[in-house]
């Protein structure tokens, strides 16, 4: 049975029946989720798409959650300007398998680390944390000691994006 966030968690909505484009808000939903509330699925990977701190430049963000919907994953968007606590609240809530952050802003050394040891914090470590953005690649290596499954830089596509959360994380 899928839970609707928006009575729960501040600045989240579902939107079944999607048009074309992403609202600033607004959450895509599958198919199964879409067809009502007796739908059930067994499989379905359900991914936090954030874009935690100050940057309000989301496009990319929108695009890998269409992308993720697309594939058949249920994406929740949480919109900008969030913080890594309304992120991590957003993920427990939602039963998330995945956190995906989006960073442009050069904060995303402090920004997934606090991602990560909040999710530590709550007993959710096995929510799966990948990352995308400008990030340098000398970066990277850190990102993941700190606990970041995957980091996608520019020029990442979404098939590969999708790729391998397909392949590295599992609904239960």
């Amino acid at each position: 049975m899928h839970h609707y966030c928006a009575s729960r968690c501040a600045g989240l909505a579902r939107v079944p029946g999607m048009s074309e484009s992403l609202g600033a808000d607004a959450v895509a939903v599958t198919d199964d989720e879409a067809a009502g509330p007796g739908a059930v699925s067994t499989d379905v990977i359900r991914v936090v798409v954030a874009k935690p701190g100050l940057d309000g430049h989301d496009r990319g963000a929108k695009v890998v959650a269409r992308a993720l919907r697309d594939a058949g994953m249920e994406v929740i968007y949480t919109g900008l300007h969030q913080t890594p606590e309304q992120i991590v609240e957003a993920a427990i809530q939602e039963d998330a398998d995945v956190v995906g952050l989006s960073v442009l802003s050069g904060a995303h050394m402090t920004l997934f680390a606090r991602v990560v040891e909040l999710l530590a914090e709550r007993d959710a470590s096995d929510i799966v944390v990948f990352g995308g953005g400008i990030i340098p690649e000398d970066d990277i290596p850190e990102l993941e000691k700190l606990g970041v499954a995957k980091v996608f830089t520019p020029g990442a596509t979404t098939m590969e994006i999708v790729g391998w959360v397909r392949g590295h994380v599992h609904a239960a």
